[in-house]
């Protein structure tokens, strides 16, 4: 269990270190000069739509500069006819909806797919549904893109959250994946990001062949595209630190609906382009496990609480060094719970390995092979 911990402590320091070496981004005066085509594939959001729908009308960017592409995976509650009406209340955005085509394991992706032909310039940026961007979210995109050689965007994602546990376990969860985006980045070692807020360019998505080679996988519409870019061309994989970009989405109300979701996020980490990317993702769940085993050891009389508590203690630690970091760049909030989501955060990513082997979960009110 030492050299395991060891290894982990070691591997969390490098993502401390690499966390720091992304500056924030500091936008400059210039006129918005990028076009650029927002992407929403979307089912059964009617709950979500009108927050995600506000916020576009508020965005501080020229509307003969931007798009709003909309597809939708057939939904069954009235999201079309809230965009339709949308659409008719608010002309001076050019609003496209379209129906999803189904020809992969992957509805997300078959939708972007989807939209790709249609679109007429070069930048594209999808978001999620249930989400809500900022008002000088396509303004820092622009102003990134004009200062930068780049053909792809990583940009942060934040959850609003409740004052329950279930929420901010989600948030301690997210803020730990968020720093471990930004580190990898910050070593040249990127392999994550999130299609809530990401951004890249037409000709990148043909030159990569889009999601061919990964579309028989039912999620990872974004994290392999990414892996694909940082594989062929790394210098233009930029990732955007600024408080000014950070999209902010809804985190789960169950925790049924919170593993499922966990689960078809880690039914990918096999088959990642990045060594990077899964060897990290080894060295968590082994590093996780074991704490698991030692807790079990504890309770039988097998092993030493004082040695558990040691362990448990140096993790935390360096946990907490990436958190904080995390946690002052998107919002500096109170991060509560956070030795008791510790504590529960083993078994929780132990049962969500161990799932996902099973090869099937559910979301959006399907069941998923993957």
């Amino acid at each position: 269990m030492s050299l395991i911990l060891f290894v982990y402590v070691l591997t969390i320091g490098h993502l401390i270190y690499g966390f720091d070496k992304i500056p924030l981004y500091k936008n400059t005066d210039s006129n918005p000069k990028t076009f650029f085509a927002i992407v929403v594939p979307f089912r059964n959001e009617s709950t979500n739509l009108p927050k995600l729908l506000e916020s576009f009308k508020n965005l501080k960017y020229p509307k003969t500069l931007f798009e709003i592409i909309f597809i939708d995976d057939f939904s069954e509650d009235d999201s079309v006819k809230q965009i339709y009406n949308w659409r008719m209340e608010n002309g001076v955005f050019h609003t496209t909806l379209l129906e999803n085509l189904r020809i992969s394991n992957s509805p997300k992706k078959d939708a972007i797919t989807r939209a790709i032909p249609i679109i007429k310039n070069e930048w594209i940026v999808t978001t999620d549904a249930d989400c809500v961007v900022p008002v000088n979210w396509l303004l820092i995109l622009d102003n990134y893109i004009q200062n930068h050689d780049v053909e792809m965007i990583v940009g942060s994602v934040v959850y609003e959250c409740k004052k329950t546990f279930l929420h901010h376990f989600q948030y301690l969860d997210l803020m730990s994946l968020q720093g471990t985006t930004i580190g990898s980045f910050g070593l040249g070692l990127g392999f994550m990001c999130n299609g809530a807020n990401f951004c890249y360019t037409k000709s990148l998505f043909k030159e990569l062949n889009g999601f061919i080679g990964n579309n028989t996988i039912s999620s990872g519409d974004d994290v392999f595209l990414v892996q694909k870019a940082m594989g062929e061309n790394p210098e233009k994989v930029h990732y955007l630190k600024s408080k000014l970009n950070i999209v902010s989405t809804k985190p789960m109300n169950d925790w049924k609906s919170l593993f499922h979701q966990r689960v078809r996020w880690a039914s990918k980490t096999g088959l990642y382009q990045s060594v990077f990317g899964k060897d990290l993702a080894a060295i968590v769940l082994v590093s996780n496990l074991s704490l698991v085993i030692g807790y079990l050891f504890c309770a039988f009389g097998l092993s030493s609480w004082q040695y558990c508590a040691v362990l448990f203690v140096i993790k935390f630690a360096f946990d907490f060094i990436l958190l904080k970091k995390a946690n002052s760049f998107f919002t500096k909030k109170r991060m509560r719970y956070l030795i008791l989501s510790s504590l529960l955060y083993p078994f929780f990513c132990v049962g969500v390995a161990l799932f996902s082997l099973l090869g099937k979960y559910e979301w959006k009110g399907r069941r998923a092979k993957y």
